[in-house]
């Protein structure tokens, strides 16, 4: 699971949901867009997460839920009055997914490469579609 990445390829390890910390309240985060789907014997969350680094981001996760957190810096700094229209998200930002099957967490997967972070996840055996 963990091979040495390439240099536009980078795997993740996970926290198990239990050792997560509390992230403070009162603070604004943006809400990450995903996919989730499956095939036989995977659901994939398939996050677009670009300009975001590696060292930005935590992948939680747990049997039934995998939580994706992190930050995105803006390198600039423009005065808001100098904006014509401002759609990018910068600052934190998290998602929680609660997973439609039961999955092996132990054996999960992610990588981030090209702005996209694809989260493999295997269906246990009785979860798994007949």
């Amino acid at each position: 699971m963990f091979n040495q990445p390439g240099a536009e390829e980078a795997l993740f390890p996970f926290t198990q949901l239990s050792q997560a910390a509390t992230h403070s309240l009162g603070e604004p985060e943006g809400e990450l867009g995903v996919d989730v789907y499956q095939t036989d014997e995977t659901i994939v969350v398939q996050a677009a997460i670009a300009g975001v680094r590696r060292e930005d981001l935590e992948i939680f996760l747990s049997h039934e839920l995998v939580t994706i957190r992190g930050v995105r810096h803006c390198d600039e700094t423009v005065p808001k009055e100098d904006y014509f229209s401002q759609e990018c998200y910068w600052g934190k930002f998290s998602r929680s997914i609660i997973l439609p099957h039961e999955v092996d967490a132990d054996r999960a997967e992610a990588t981030l490469k090209n702005g996209l972070l694809p989260i493999r996840l295997p269906k246990h055996k009785y979860s798994q579609s007949i």
